[in-house]
């Protein structure tokens, strides 16, 4: 069983609302497990993250865009076997932004180490979906988290097909410096049908409370402008030239519906990592883990012991 550090008893207050960022004492009124939540100091960001239950330490992480409500009802049911720690991300949901460097998916992989350090807390098991994973994948390679297991949800381990990275990071880069951009988004994204038409665009089936929240956050430019800039700055060709030195057994779930990260990818990083697990999940999508979110709990559960 693991303690946790006496310390975490004692949460920082919640950040003062800032503009055009989510204010936690509105938008986090009902946040998903909110009972979970804490706020820490750690790398010069003012972090959320939610911490629950006992046992092996497992750590969850997101991806672009989404925040600590994409566990919501995972976070339970894993709680009863592990101590479940999940961050928001820098930059989304309710964890501050740091500059661009941070935002790069090294500087990513060092700002949630420094937040475990500052939690006192060693990750037994990880589990990252989508761009989560890539940052996951990046903390063992720099010798930054030592797990005996990642576990991919459809993961964002390989760059773009084609020129498209080429044309589209430059782009995002652009976008996410011109402060009116993300503004123009969070207004577009009041329109809930907007949100449902992205979200049906991944090739998943969520229910009503969790577009209800994703809306939520797109409505908010600092959030809108933190995933751009998260993809602006995002350099997944030198994590693939990485790939084939890294020392963590690595499982790769794949939603067979998966419509934003290409379900074949999995078979190109198994021949970069040929000792990495393929786990197929017919019918999902790239949110399989809040489709079906007791399956995913399960699964994870099993492949951690």
């Amino acid at each position: 069983m693991t303690a946790l550090p006496r310390e975490m008893a004692a949460t920082e207050a919640a950040p003062r609302a800032r503009a055009g960022r989510p204010d936690w004492a509105r938008e986090g009124a009902d946040w998903p497990n909110r009972a979970a939540s804490r706020f820490f100091t750690a790398g010069g960001l003012r972090w959320h993250v939610q911490v629950a239950g006992q046992g092996p330490v497992l750590l969850l992480l997101h991806g672009t865009g989404a925040a600590t409500h994409s566990w919501r009802d995972v976070l339970g049911p894993l709680s009863e076997h592990f101590t479940v720690v999940a961050p928001d991300l820098p930059g989304h949901g309710f964890t501050e932004q740091p500059g661009a460097d941070g935002m790069s998916l090294p500087g990513m992989a060092r700002g949630v180490a420094a937040l475990l350090e500052r939690l006192g807390l060693r990750p037994g098991y990880a589990a990252g979906h989508s761009a989560g994973a890539a940052i996951l994948v990046r903390m063992g390679l720099d010798g930054l988290i030592a797990p005996r297991k990642i576990i991919s949800l459809n993961g964002a381990l390989m760059p773009f097909g084609g020129g498209a990275h080429t044309l589209f990071a430059p782009l995002a880069r652009m976008i996410s410096r011109n402060p009116f951009i993300p503004f123009l988004f969070s207004l577009h994204a009041a329109d809930q049908r907007i949100v449902e038409r992205l979200l049906a665009g991944t090739g998943s089936k969520i229910d009503a409370r969790g577009t209800k929240l994703y809306a939520r956050l797109a409505r908010s430019s600092g959030h809108a402008g933190a995933a751009l800039t998260m993809m602006g700055n995002w350099d997944l060709a030198s994590l693939v030239a990485d790939l084939p030195r890294l020392g963590t057994a690595l499982v790769l779930v794949v939603g067979e519906n998966d419509r934003s990260i290409p379900p074949a990818d999995a078979g190109r990083i198994r021949a970069l990592v040929p000792t990495a697990q393929i786990v197929s999940l017919p019918g999902l999508g790239h949110l399989a883990h809040e489709e079906e979110p007791a399956r995913i709990a399960g699964l994870v559960r099993e492949l951690c012991q």
